[in-house]
């Protein structure tokens, strides 16, 4: 069995406003396998965050197919897109996400919720897994009760309860000081060795793409290396 979790093959990506038409890439080929750690850096505006989310299927490509663990994920329902970002990937956004009403814990719950997991399940494996980010002693606090870097922590521990293949980052750090930032990223890190986890991470900071395995730039459309 292939190890390949992420592909995308021929992805072209254009914005129209009016009349006006302009290309984002075009005819990307792009593979994530497991394990992996890329950086995405690039200009502001080169398209990055764009081309993650497609990525993700957060966002639609005008060409091109995104595979998921080898299932076709780009150009199907929204639905489906959903039940196997579930299934196979977490995503970490720069800021954060997290439902400000819940808990830490039951933040980090929620993808298992999703899946009607057994209640008392998904509330062990979000302790464990707030213990191994060092916040266990604010599971029951709000987004609000948290600093930044704590509340990264959360929606990283969020994205890996679902044991994904891979995890899509979009400037998790952006947002923070920079001793934060290193914790948050080399938090990144030992998850992905410790568990194999495949991390796609889209960054201005340069520091922290050569922490990983491979750097790609998005430069006038197209991914160099």
């Amino acid at each position: 069995m292939s190890n390949l979790v992420l592909e995308a093959t021929h992805l072209s990506k254009t914005y129209h406003e009016g009349i006006i038409q302009a290309s984002v890439f075009s005819e990307i080929d792009f593979s994530l396998y497991a394990g992996e750690k890329i950086a995405i850096i690039g200009a502001s505006g080169s398209g990055k965050s764009t081309l993650l989310h497609v990525l993700a299927g957060l966002d639609t490509p005008d060409s091109g197919v995104v595979r998921l663990n080898s299932a076709r994920f780009s150009g199907e329902g929204e639905a489906k897109r959903g039940r196997l970002r579930n299934q196979y990937m977490g995503f970490v956004y720069q800021f954060h996400h997290l439902l400000p009403e819940l808990t830490a814990l039951e933040n980090v719950m929620m993808p298992l919720r999703i899946r009607r997991t057994d209640s008392a399940i998904a509330k062990l494996k979000a302790q464990k897994l707030l213990e191994r980010v060092g916040l266990i002693d604010r599971m029951e606090h709000k987004p609000s009760e948290l600093s930044g870097g704590e509340r990264q922590r959360v929606a990283i521990a969020r994205a890996l309860i679902t044991e994904p293949k891979c995890i899509l980052a979009d400037e998790p750090t952006g947002n923070l000081d920079h001793n934060a930032a290193n914790q948050v990223f080399n938090l990144l890190l030992e998850l992905n060795q410790e568990l194999q986890t495949a991390i796609l991470i889209v960054t201005h900071d340069l520091e922290l793409a050569a922490k990983m395995d491979r750097q790609l730039t998005l430069l006038d459309g197209q991914l160099v290396e």
